[in-house]
């Protein structure tokens, strides 16, 4: 009878181990659940490979690209505005070439480059001041609460292009100064999140022991709430790559963006629509489908992303 109770037990424990171990593991780690839901989405997935293949091609430019098309001896002014596929000197100009001679294939490269810089970047700034604005915001209350948010709300009140538009008059040209402009912008989309976020997770118990603790407020917001608040920032942090992403072409194509050294898509976009209408669309057509397919392949993740963190969305 005794072993009888003992073995009874002990396989029953056993068989739990076998059963719930792995699955535990997959189950408990949302990073590994966020992929598998991912996946089973075929436009995230395209948009993924698209989007992880701009990236690539971007990084790898220089080794890529046919020519440096900001390099004065790579390029002949003798072949501009050649058609797409067409050969001189022993080069294949898949694009075409502009009206300086430059190849648009290599031009777009290097566009993607500088414009995937400014969106990232800009982002990951954005990104770090409306994190420490929302937690702020949400863990102290009251009229810091108050002051904070009437912030954010006269922020998002004026136009974002206007407000980019007036900060670029001010300071001039330059890709430092189109990230300054965007994250003047888009900080405070960032802060209301990460508010209504941590205000909900302030109300809950486990902050309540934390402060029995002895926790400071920073351990608090940094340790606890920031990690329980992640979920909806993902998501609108991907969407708000897409969109740093468009407002830089926009500025650019504006001509208060990046400079001519420093091209991105949207200046390329801009060289080229002189020229639309007497037939030489490739200038600016190639440059605007890559702006195009980076744009819609980060909304195809975003969009997904967005129905896997939000439970209210799930079907």
């Amino acid at each position: 009878m005794t072993d009888t109770y003992m073995q009874g037990p002990t396989a029953t424990m056993d068989n739990m181990a076998v059963k719930v171990g792995p699955e535990a593991s997959i189950s408990e780690n949302p990073y590994l659940r966020i992929w598998n839901e991912l996946r089973e989405s075929k436009s995230a997935i395209i948009g993924l490979i698209v989007f992880t293949a701009f990236v690539l091609m971007a990084v790898f430019a220089s080794y890529i690209a046919p020519q440096n098309p900001y390099d004065l001896m790579q390029v002949d002014v003798m072949n501009s505005m050649l058609p797409p596929m067409a050969r001189e000197n022993g080069i294949l100009y898949v694009m075409g070439t502009d009206e300086q001679g430059r190849d648009v294939f290599s031009a777009i490269l290097y566009g993607l480059r500088t414009s995937l810089v400014v969106g990232f970047t800009s982002t990951a700034f954005s990104l770090a001041i409306g994190l420490c604005v929302g937690l702020c915001a949400a863990y102290s209350g009251g009229w810091i609460d108050a002051l904070l948010m009437r912030i954010v709300d006269l922020q998002l009140g004026i136009p974002t292009i206007l407000i980019a538009l007036i900060l670029l008059a001010l300071f001039g040209r330059g890709v430092d100064k189109v990230i300054l402009a965007l994250v003047v912008v888009q900080w405070a989309y960032y802060a209301r999140t990460v508010r209504a976020a941590a205000i909900v997770e302030r109300n809950k118990e486990y902050i309540d022991a934390a402060v029995c603790q002895g926790l400071t407020g920073l351990q608090i917001c940094y340790i606890h709430l920031l990690r329980n608040c992640l979920p909806p920032v993902i998501v609108v942090a991907t969407m708000q790559i897409a969109h740093s992403i468009a407002l830089e072409a926009t500025l650019s194509f504006l001509g208060v963006g990046v400079p001519i050294t420093e091209p991105s898509l949207g200046l390329l976009i801009s060289n080229g629509f002189n020229f639309m209408l007497s037939g030489d669309y490739w200038i600016s057509f190639f440059p605007g489908l890559v702006l195009f397919m980076t744009v819609l392949s980060v909304n195809f993740v975003g969009d997904r992303l967005r129905d896997i963190l939000n439970p209210r969305l799930k079907k």
